[in-house]
């Protein structure tokens, strides 16, 4: 019988011969017993793969039976002190409940989960007590990392109040953190910086960064920068989470890289926020069928060991194809209600079920506990999957949401938001967890820590003593790195002399300079998703090669050319495929290698401008939260430089994107030498300076002339906005202020020139490297002056004065429309607004209104609206320039 087929009263009729499949069954058996596991799997897959040929096994399920993965004579002994773990996971519940409960009795609207941890408590302190290895004496090098389902946060304060790491003050304070000393909602690096070491709480994040981290390790350490064989990363999510596509992004990348310094465990409540997650399926199985199918080592804990008894005895499967044919529904309908009901409703379904359990009592069937309760099967779990090697493992471990909370939560489809519980739900909790709480005690919702001598806290603080110390914990210290001198490695740019190149060509190049340097160049960690050679890095190939964990197989076809496809084991470049959330991660993993290693390093990731903020911002946001270190160059930026490729890969909007993120500096500059300093700047403020801080550049593909950039401007690069030329007329009648940015900048300059030739209008013409480091600064400055403190902006200082001011970029309104109001001047912005268009640069920039006519023109109209030219002007203007009204660009 196939333990995965639903179970029928004609199964006893389906085997036609029982004595010929008694003895195949037999001889299964006895090889078992005398030749061992490895000969009698083979022998199964030999078997397997001769049905294929016979066509007799197309449609085999991808998942096993409905049982635990281990057998009991698998699980060895367990090595802790089981009653002992069992009381501290019962403490750890109760005030990981009362802090949610507290804060949500004194205010009502603070949220919190209870239900989640309560699921997984088990399969933390697993972890926590057996596996999870801490800093030893101080070094990083020796620490696992740790990625935190985030509803379960609550419980890692708990276990960190029992540890003497978080005071009660601070557990009172979950969830209030503007006055100081309170607790974050989930795991934040950004908010707690020396606790938390990964941003979980946008689910699918997780998962996806888990496994990057786990393959950075290994570039690490194949590249010779950091020992890291002993480390391993733990990821523990939820089974709903799992739905993220994120979170599954990278599975067979993980399987490919053979990542066995990995391992998910995936808590399977069967819940998610409103429902079961699979309420007419099976999760666990749909999940063993996508992992194993990825290429990864599969464990099941599905059933606590009350259960061994009754799968011994189930002979014909009758237990396991009940469970195979009950969907996720009918299991929380189940666990939410009692042994009797339990009896009636799932045993007593058929008679060889009945007869199973006829020694029970309704007692002993709501005594089953599920597999990720139980602390034997889930310690043969992890041990297992620590040693599987060439494959990264899942555990896919079978829990109750809101195991403990009883009528409170616990199965229920209202277990996610359960953020109170009356008192007699208080108190069935104590005593089903055996708490030594008095009435008034769990009345008053106080926090319980044992004495400092007790018998649980010698236990807990000697095991973890034994795995090297306590966990979460973050360091930001690391060495200082040594920069090349501007000039030395920028000089060509600093000093171009009207040499003609794009932005990103000059980028590459920088990068390349960066790459020799002898302390700084094995640090540089440069990144794409797929298109090096579209980005002129095709010298890189051969210069540092692609990393590839098992080196290059095959000869590439272009071996004989310069630019050939090298791959090598140490190889320094991360060419990551179609994938810019994956792309994104290894950046992320490189980026915070200076907390999670005490190991700085340089990841330059170039991009698609139109791939980054706009595809993964949610990723970016969470490098935010870590306290991310490095750049992001967005290539091919502008929503007209990328002439012919149309809408979806034309960019307006990424660095209005990056102006919101807090810790991100976002440029646009127009000139190599502008770029220099700001790439030379970047890097010393990350490596050397060690500010929490990434930096986002703007770089584009388009060639012209790159004028030399004097010396003392460049200070004011930095500050965001420096004055490019001035332009004066033979008979000036008027004067402007021309700001541009990037590629628009050009057309600025020539606007500039027609003013003055075409309509004896003086300008001055200001290049602008980034609107929000001018705003940041010139905010900070009027905060200032509310508090009573002097200061004026640099904004203010360039601008002075009522001549009219007019801002083109190559970017949705929104970005120079960031300093407005803090020009005191007439001020008037162009953009990009709308969607992008097929055509060639000179077309695109007439469409939109931003080349120099559409310059001219709002210049003219600031001037008529200030009085100080005649409207007849206008006119003049529209037909000279053949400027047609109608709709505006982005409307069309």
């Amino acid at each position: 019988m196939n333990p995965n087929e639903p179970l029928t009263a004609q199964d006893t009729d389906l085997d036609s011969d029982p004595a010929e499949t008694r003895e195949w069954c037999e001889a299964l058996e006895s090889t078992l017993a005398h030749c061992g596991p490895a000969r009698a799997r083979y022998l199964l897959q030999r078997l397997q793969s001769h049905a294929l040929e016979l066509g007799l096994a197309r449609d085999t399920l991808p998942f096993s039976a409905y049982r635990n993965t281990l057998s009991v004579e698998q699980q060895g002994a367990y090595p802790g002190d089981l009653e002992m773990d069992e009381r501290i996971t019962g403490i750890l519940r109760w005030n990981a409940l009362a802090m949610v409960v507290r804060a949500n009795h004194a205010y009502g609207d603070l949220g919190g989960h209870i239900a989640s941890y309560a699921s997984a408590a088990e399969i933390f302190e697993v972890g926590f007590q057996h596996f999870f290895r801490g800093e030893s004496g101080g070094e990083r090098r020796s620490a696992d990392l740790v990625f935190f389902q985030p509803h379960s946060a609550p419980g890692i304060y708990a276990r960190a109040f029992l540890e003497g790491r978080l005071s009660e003050a601070q557990l009172a304070s979950y969830r209030q953190e503007v006055a100081g000393n309170g607790l974050c909602s989930y795991p934040h690096p950004w908010l707690m910086p020396d606790f938390w070491q990964f941003p979980t709480g946008s689910m699918g994040i997780g998962p996806l960064n888990a496994i990057y981290q786990a393959r950075f390790m290994r570039y690490l350490q194949h590249r010779g920068v950091l020992e890291t064989e002993s480390r391993h990363v733990w990821g523990v999510f939820g089974d709903g989470e799992m739905d993220e596509p994120e979170s599954t992004a990278g599975l067979t990348l993980a399987a490919r890289e053979g990542l066995d310094n990995l391992t998910f465990i995936v808590n399977c409540n069967l819940q998610r926020l409103d429902g079961p997650v699979r309420g007419n399926g099976q999760i666990i199985q749909e999940l063993e069928a996508l992992f194993s199918g990825a290429g990864w080592n599969v464990i099941k804990v599905l059933w606590g060991s009350e259960w061994d008894a009754l799968f011994a005895r189930d002979h014909d499967h009758v237990l396991l194809r009940q469970l195979a044919a009950t969907p996720d529904g009918q299991f929380q309908t189940l666990g939410a209600n009692d042994g009797t009901y339990n009896l009636e409703h799932f045993f007593n379904q058929h008679p060889a079920l009945q007869q199973l359990v006829a020694h029970m009592s309704s007692d002993e069937i709501n005594a089953l506990k599920r597999g990720g309760h139980d602390f034997r099967k889930l310690y043969a779990a992890y041990a297992a999957a620590k040693a599987c090697k060439g494959r990264p493992t899942v555990i896919l471990a079978k829990t109750k949401k809101g195991y403990g909370m009883s009528s409170a939560g616990e199965s229920r489809m209202t277990a996610h938001q359960a953020k109170k519980l009356d008192v007699q739900a208080l108190l069935a909790f104590r005593d089903r967890f055996h708490l030594p709480l008095s009435d008034e005690a769990v009345e008053q919702l106080r926090f319980y820590r044992p004495d400092e001598d007790s018998p649980e806290m010698r236990y807990l603080r000697k095991q973890r003593a034994a795995l090297g110390g306590p966990l979460p914990m973050r360091r930001s210290d690391c060495p200082r790195l040594p920069l090349p001198d501007l000039e030395t490695f920028g000089g060509f740019a600093l000093h171009a002399e009207g040499k003609e190149m794009s932005t990103t060509m000059a980028a590459v190049r920088l990068l390349g300079h960066w790459l020799k340097a002898p302390e700084l160049g094995p640090r540089v960690v440069p990144i794409v998703a797929d298109e090096a050679r579209t980005f002129g890095m095709a010298s890189l190939f051969r210069q540092i090669g692609i990393y590839s964990s098992c080196g290059q197989r095959y000869e590439p076809e272009d071996a004989g050319s310069l630019l050939t496809y090298k791959e090598a084991r140490d190889g320094q470049l991360l060419e990551e495929g179609i994938t810019e959330a994956g792309a994104i991660s290894s950046w992320v993993a490189a980026a915070t290698s200076y907390a999670v290693h005490g190991e700085p390093m340089l990841p330059v990731y170039i991009y698609y401008s139109m791939f980054g903020f706009q595809r993964v911002g949610d990723l970016i946001w969470a490098a935010a939260d870590q306290r991310a270190r490095g750049l992001l160059l967005g290539a091919t930026a502008g929503r007209t430089t990328l002439g012919g490729e149309g809408l979806q890969h034309q960019d307006g909007s990424s660095l209005v994107m990056a102006a919101l993120v807090p810790n991100c500096r976002a440029w646009d500059p127009c000139f190599a030498g502008e770029l220099a300093v700001i790439l030379d700047h970047a890097a010393r403020r990350m490596l050397v300076e060690q500010c929490d801080e990434f930096h986002y550049v703007a770089v584009m593909n388009e060639n012209y002339p790159q004028p030399s950039l004097p010396e003392a401007m460049r200070g004011d690069v930095l500050r965001g906005m420096y004055r490019f030329a001035r332009q004066q007329a033979l008979q000036p009648r008027a004067k402007v202020r021309l700001l541009g940015s990037g590629a628009i900048l050009r057309e600025v300059i020539a606007a500039s020139e027609l003013l003055a030739t075409e309509w004896q209008v003086d300008s001055d013409v200001f290049s602008v490297t980034s609107f929000s480091e001018l705003a940041r600064e010139a905010r900070d400055v009027q905060r200032a002056a509310t508090q009573g403190r002097g200061g004026v902006s640099h904004v203010s200082l360039c601008l002075a004065g009522d001549d009219p001011v007019v801002a083109a970029t190559d970017y949705a309104r929104a970005w120079p429309q960031l300093i407005a109001e803090y020009v005191p001047a007439p001020y008037m912005t162009l953009g990009t607004d709308g969607f992008g268009r097929s055509d060639t640069r000179q077309q695109l920039r007439r469409f939109f209104e931003v080349d120099r006519y559409g310059v001219v023109m709002a210049a003219l109209y600031s001037l008529v609206r200030q009085g100080r030219l005649d409207e007849q002007v206008l006119e003049q203007a529209r037909a000279r320039y053949e400027i047609a009204g109608g709709v505006a660009p982005w409307c069309r």
